[in-house]
């Protein structure tokens, strides 16, 4: 009897391991890959074994400092404003035929936009097909899953900003990747990409301070701190470098905020590069208890003012709930901001083409 009890457990047992080890080896995990130390082990923002902020930054704060009380929250937390009662209203737009002799922007909700600069298409952070694993952590809004990746024109430039499930989507990035000129990422992304058939030639990798160009491009890209952290699911945290970007061509710049919570780097890059002609700030998914890895809405209106931008549009809502604050209020609070402080806070539905 107790032969058999024994049996069924290890049976129980091992049919877990191969669930699991099933799972995690789906590539959108990208725990298997072939990881080059060398690069990041020689950046000097890589100490002790790890991407460091340039400020202390501890991941949980608040009541609950720790993963596992953070994390029983959130999962606990039954309140019915986090998601809307309605679908959220989102325009589809043929993305194929806009101008290239104009600059524009569309907003796919969440971090992912498309933008036209000075005749270049650039997409950042694309999330357009959440695909099983993805669908255990994030679920669209209604009314907000509207675009695919077949929706997308040719892209230029694709831009990472971070290994974040919300904002490196596996199934997405596969399916445009024979339609992307060259992806522009922080340091360790191109393991994922590789992973995920990227080639070599197509990848630029980035350290913080770095700059790239293509000469017959005619544009310059910026890769510039952020205040954040990386961890796919399992395995070390912050291997990979995370960072926001600033993109200048014919003599506009477009500043690509990221993931991050408040520190002096909106300061710093408005003494670099001066008057910024649209900022895309991160807004939304903040949360006491991790009030230093995003921006909260008390270091928005700071955010704002400190980068002086001439127009700003806000992200990183409007998708997914990812914390536990109103949907809505990551977009009242903006405006409340903006008008406060006459601010050109440029404000779209998803899909709207938006003239900057």
């Amino acid at each position: 009897m107790r032969m058999k009890v024994l049996l069924i457990i290890l049976g129980i047992f091992l049919l877990l391991v191969g669930a699991g080890l099933a799972v995690f080896s789906h590539p959108a995990f990208g725990l298997w890959r072939h990881v080059s130390k060398e690069r990041i082990q020689a950046s000097p923002n890589y100490r002790d074994g790890m991407f460091q902020n340039q400020e202390p930054t501890p991941q949980f704060t608040g009541d609950s400092a720790s993963t596992r009380g953070t994390l029983w929250r959130f999962l606990t937390n039954k309140d019915t404003l986090r998601v809307p009662k309605e679908p959220i209203p989102a325009v589809k737009t043929d993305l194929k035929n806009l101008p290239a002799d104009s600059d524009w922007l569309v907003w796919f909700g969440h971090s992912s936009y498309l933008f036209c600069l000075n005749g270049k298409r650039y997409l950042v952070d694309p999330v357009l097909k959440p695909e099983w694993p993805a669908t255990l952590m994030m679920k669209p809004f209604a009314g907000t899953d509207i675009y695919r990746p077949d929706d997308l024109p040719d892209i230029d430039v694709l831009i990472i900003t971070h290994e974040h499930w919300d904002h490196m989507e596996y199934a997405t990035l596969r399916d445009i990747r024979d339609h992307v000129k060259s992806v522009i990422c922080p340091l360790g992304i191109a393991d994922y990409l590789r992973y995920w058939g990227y080639r070599d030639e197509q990848i630029t990798e980035m350290d913080w301070y770095e700059e790239f160009n293509i000469s017959n491009f005619k544009f310059q890209i910026y890769c510039l701190p952020s205040r954040h952290f990386s961890n796919r699911l399992l395995g070390k945290r912050n291997q990979t470098l995370w960072a926001s970007f600033m993109v200048e061509a014919g003599g506009r710049k477009v500043y690509i905020g990221g993931d991050g919570g408040y520190d002096k780097r909106f300061s710093e890059i408005h003494e670099r590069f001066g008057s910024v002609d649209l900022a895309l700030l991160e807004n939304g998914q903040y949360n006491a208890n991790w009030k230093y890895i995003h921006t909260t809405p008390e270091d928005l209106e700071k955010v704002m003012l400190d980068l002086q931008a001439k127009q700003v549009f806000t992200v990183h809502h409007d998708k997914f709930a990812l914390s536990v604050h109103p949907w809505s209020e990551p977009s009242i609070v903006a405006h409340e901001i903006a008008t406060k402080n006459n601010i050109n806070l440029l404000d779209a539905s998803i899909g709207v083409i938006v003239r900057f």
